[in-house]
């Protein structure tokens, strides 16, 4: 059984390594906000119980028996957030530290119940996938928005940056998931990009649309 510290690191192992799979130490003491002496000291303890294999300047990797107990965490941290957000009305920025402490709840029958309770949701609210009991992901397609070109049509299925500032950004704006868009320009000179929501027109910039994650229909 892995203490809470532990766990928050082969989450933070297992999401870093969705884009590289050796994860640098470094990378870890960011995300952590910890020294990277420390890091290296922690994941030297992981490795004793076989979760990560590391071999010094070339990075860290997760086992199987570690990436199934990150999967395991990412499961009841999205469940949680589900939760929260259907059952006790939080709005999608309040949920991710909640979910922080409520995801280290060892009891698997709670979480079973809880995930047929919330009726097996495949994604939480910010349009994440839950894997199942089994550590399976259901298959999900998706582009960023800032990849359709003018008249593309599609539905916003999630967002990439879930920092509390950016998801009120986008309830500001009612960029919010489900919503039906269409783009209808593109500036040359900084890539912002107008779309259409309803019948409103709303402008937003290049960063903002590289986080948007868009179910694409093609062109009207």
């Amino acid at each position: 059984m892995q203490s809470f510290t532990e766990e928050n690191y082969l989450k933070i192992i297992y999401h870093l390594a969705e884009k590289n799979n050796s994860v640098q130490t470094n990378a870890i003491a960011e995300q952590m906000q910890t020294k990277p002496a420390s890091v290296t000291d922690m994941i030297k303890k992981l490795a004793e119980k076989g979760y990560v294999d590391y071999i010094k300047y070339q990075g860290v990797t997760l086992t199987e028996k570690g990436k199934n107990a990150a999967i395991d965490i990412v499961r009841k941290h999205r469940l949680w957030e589900v939760f929260l957000v259907d059952k006790l009305n939080f709005k999608w920025d309040e949920v991710h530290d909640v979910a922080e402490e409520l995801e280290h709840i060892k009891s698997v029958a709670l979480i079973e119940r809880l995930d047929e309770f919330l009726g097996f949701p495949k994604s939480d609210p910010h349009g994440d996938p839950i894997p199942d009991k089994n550590g399976r992901f259901a298959k999900t397609q998706f582009i960023k928005l800032i990849e359709l070109k003018i008249g593309d049509t599609g539905t916003i299925t999630g967002v990439s940056q879930h920092s509390s500032a950016f998801l009120k950004h986008l309830e500001k704006l009612g960029l919010t998931l489900g919503k039906q868009i269409q783009i209808s320009d593109v500036t040359d000179f900084d890539g912002s990009v107008e779309i259409q929501v309803a019948d409103k027109q709303i402008n937003i910039s290049r960063e903002v649309a590289k986080h948007i994650l868009i179910s694409s229909n093609g062109k009207n």
